[in-house]
């Protein structure tokens, strides 16, 4: 989109944009509110039988008054049964908008899944595309199959209803043939599995009664009331103390286990990853760079980007003068360049930089990076 040499949108520009936006809009919109959609249309086949969620070359929009914003810009990675993939990048790399594609929960009119698709395999063995799924369809999915454990409690939960009632409304919209009373016991129950001592006297309180620790365990008691196959953890130890993050991981972890779930950690902090993912996925403006099992990208990590992450991170019993920054700044999400996304900050530059953005390269069966310095490594 052309700016004057101000930095700002001519008139003319700024109404292409909103007839454009429009346009866009009016048509995804139709799309979602389409009604009687044959089965065959959102029925899929998993790439891999082994995979819960399947994310293939997804793509998340916002149309904005400044241009298109391509939040999530061709991500595909898979999240196998039974283990914890963690998604890390800095604030503004698309991993929330790729959980929330998931859940069918971006924020409309202007935010919209554009393309791809996400295959998620359902507890019966069905395979859906969730981007084609029926809107009365997704409603049984969310929430009882695939749930999530929200950044932020304070803003999640409603500051006028009770725990109680929150927790209940979700065993009466997604547990068949439940009542007030089995709904209030499922609560209880649930607060208790948590680490809630006092779950009859927490299930009456209002939110703001209870500490931030607290609150994170009752989104977790939420999350899991109706033992989902896969658990999004949007950032669940963010404003906590080391303490009760901790005892927030271990109790993920424990639940995991005796609930046999699967997990997708979203989270900047690589601590925490190292904990508690079996596989991880390093995002960069709006794309996936490198991927890999967690030793792989701990021990051998091969993208520029996720190379400055590490070394940002303090280290102790190591003094340095000052921590190491990763120079520049991540390019707009509207006018994204052709080439590497990553090019401008990065310290290992080559000529082959100059060219179109890298394929992924397969370094092991687990192990791929987005970058022309492997383009010679490539797997045979």
């Amino acid at each position: 989109m052309k700016k004057s040499k101000s930095g700002y949108i001519g008139f003319k520009e700024s109404r292409k944009i909103v007839k454009y936006n429009k346009q866009q809009i009016r048509y995804y919109e139709r799309l979602k509110k389409r009604k009687h959609i044959p089965r065959e249309e959102y029925l899929a086949t998993m790439k891999n039988e082994d995979n819960v969620v399947e994310f293939d070359d997804l793509h998340t929009y916002f149309f904005t008054d400044t241009g298109t914003v391509k939040a999530v810009n061709g991500v595909s990675f898979d999240i196998p049964a039974h283990s914890t993939v963690g998604v890390v990048g800095e604030s503004g790399c698309g991993k929330s908008v790729t959980s929330l594609s998931l859940l069918r929960l971006v924020q409309a009119p202007q935010g919209q899944i554009v393309s791809g698709s996400i295959r998620y395999k359902t507890k019966d063995g069905d395979c859906y595309d969730i981007t084609k799924l029926p809107q009365d369809m997704m409603e049984k999915i969310s929430g009882k199959e695939i749930s999530m454990i929200f950044q932020e409690p304070m803003t999640s939960l409603n500051p006028v209803f009770t725990i109680g009632y929150q927790l209940d409304e979700v065993s009466l919209l997604h547990i068949e043939g439940a009542t007030k009373e089995s709904a209030r016991e499922k609560s209880i129950e649930m607060l208790k599995l948590v680490g809630i001592a006092n779950a009859e006297g927490v299930y009456k309180s209002y939110p703001h009664e209870l500490s931030g620790g607290m609150r994170q365990r009752v989104m977790i008691a939420m999350a899991l009331c109706c033992q989902p196959n896969l658990i999004i953890a949007d950032e669940p130890t963010t404003a906590l103390d080391v303490t009760i993050q901790a005892q927030i991981l271990d109790l993920l972890r424990e639940l995991k286990d005796k609930l046999d779930s699967s997990i997708m950690l979203i989270t900047h902090d690589l601590g925490v990853i190292a904990e508690m993912a079996d596989y991880v996925v390093v995002m960069y403006a709006g794309k996936v760079i490198e991927a890999g099992n967690v030793f792989e990208i701990f021990d051998n990590p091969s993208h520029p980007y996720t190379i400055g992450l590490l070394k940002s991170k303090p280290v102790i019993n190591k003094k340095v003068d000052e921590l190491y920054c990763i120079k520049g700044r991540v390019p707009s999400a509207v006018d994204l360049p052709d080439y590497c996304y990553f090019r401008d900050r990065c310290d290992m530059c080559t000529s082959a930089c100059a060219g179109s953005y890298p394929e992924f390269v397969q370094l092991s069966p687990t192990h791929k990076v987005a970058c022309h310095l492997y383009e010679s490594k490539v797997l045979k």
